[in-house]
């Protein structure tokens, strides 16, 4: 498989939708902060009856992915609080594997849960799945398959990822100026 190449104005990441019957995935290139969706999929584990084949499958696709497109930063759904107690620790589980190979190729990762995606994507804590897509085909100008919603939330997550880190470095940017610019912009504030 061929290796994605980045420079040093250019980053990958990697969202995930975790789950135990589907994993949706989907990979960006951010340049000069314009979005390219460079990949999107969903790994169908219907298929495997254990759990053990069902993360199996699930260390060898994510680790694929991550040896194929090295990418920068990865973003994954945070763990939502339901009613069935067995699903949730299965989805724990996933999580913890993502996270465990993003750690040992030494790639941060971060957390935002569905209400914080949905929010950054569309403007709408609340949105629906399908709001959700159109501004994910809107934001990375592509055309994506209505019926790969897993697919299509872990690009959101990604999008959420990037617009999170944008505004965190807008902020940094307007801090770095010290003191000494906060009083010559501010002198009714200096007594």
């Amino acid at each position: 498989m061929a290796q994605i190449s980045t420079s040093s104005s250019e980053k990958i990441i990697l969202g995930i939708d975790p789950g135990t019957r589907f994993l949706g995935y989907g990979l960006l290139r951010i340049t000069n902060d314009k979005v390219t969706v460079l990949q999107y999929g969903v790994l169908n584990l219907t298929k495997y009856t254990t759990q053990g084949a069902k993360f199996l499958k699930i260390h060898e696709r994510v680790l694929g992915i991550l040896e194929e497109f090295l990418p920068d930063e990865i973003a994954i759904e945070s763990p939502f609080f339901g009613k069935n107690v067995q699903s949730m620790l299965k989805l724990g589980r996933v999580q913890g594997m993502v996270m465990s190979l993003a750690f040992s190729k030494s790639i941060p990762i971060a957390e935002y849960e569905p209400k914080k995606i949905k929010q950054s994507v569309t403007g709408n804590g609340n949105a629906s799945k399908e709001q959700v897509a159109k501004m994910v085909e809107i934001i990375g100008n592509i055309k994506l398959d209505a019926k790969m919603h897993d697919a299509t939330d872990a690009l959101g997550i990604a999008i959420c990822h990037h617009f999170h880190n944008k505004n965190i470095s807008s902020t940094l940017k307007g801090t770095k100026k010290g003191w000494g610019a906060f009083v010559t912009e501010n002198p009714e504030r200096i007594k």
